[in-house]
């Protein structure tokens, strides 16, 4: 019997710009699982890469309502983060922009990206196997909304 693996998206070899959205709705935050390489079964934010001669609130809030079809309100820039290539990571090289934002509309209706959402409580994070840094930026964004 062979197993079959899932192999990662071969991966450019230039810096990728990307952004991501710690949407709070009623004082909770939504929280996403990654269903593909990288980051597979890692919980963390909506998001994605940037798309040419968009703003990165403009890419934010397309990629939430690709990934969640959920609307969101773009509050502030919650902070940033850099992932980089390593031997132990099939992950590329990765800006990622994360913004802090509020639930607008809609209810989470997954794409083939995801496979499980969450409205958690920012506190129940540590409950979570999540990507790194993501606690950071969550506080990040908790500041801004005021919760």
């Amino acid at each position: 019997m062979n197993a079959v693996t899932e192999a990662a998206p071969a991966q450019p070899r230039h810096p990728q710009l990307a952004v991501s959205a710690a949407i709070f709705r009623e004082g909770r935050l939504l929280l996403v699982r990654r269903a593909r390489m990288p980051g597979k079964g890692l919980y963390s934010l909506p998001g994605g890469r940037v798309e040419f001669g968009e703003t990165l609130e403009q890419a934010a809030v397309r990629e939430v309502a690709e990934e969640t079809a959920l609307s969101i309100e773009i509050v502030g820039l919650a902070g940033r983060r850099e992932v980089l290539p390593s031997a132990a990571s099939a992950a590329g090289h990765y800006v990622i922009m994360v913004f802090a934002a509020r639930w607008a509309a809609g209810e989470p209706q997954l794409n083939d990206e995801l496979d499980d959402a969450r409205w958690i409580s920012p506190d129940e994070l540590a409950n979570f196997s999540t990507t790194e840094g993501l606690s950071e930026l969550v506080e990040g964004a908790r500041e801004l909304i005021g919760t």
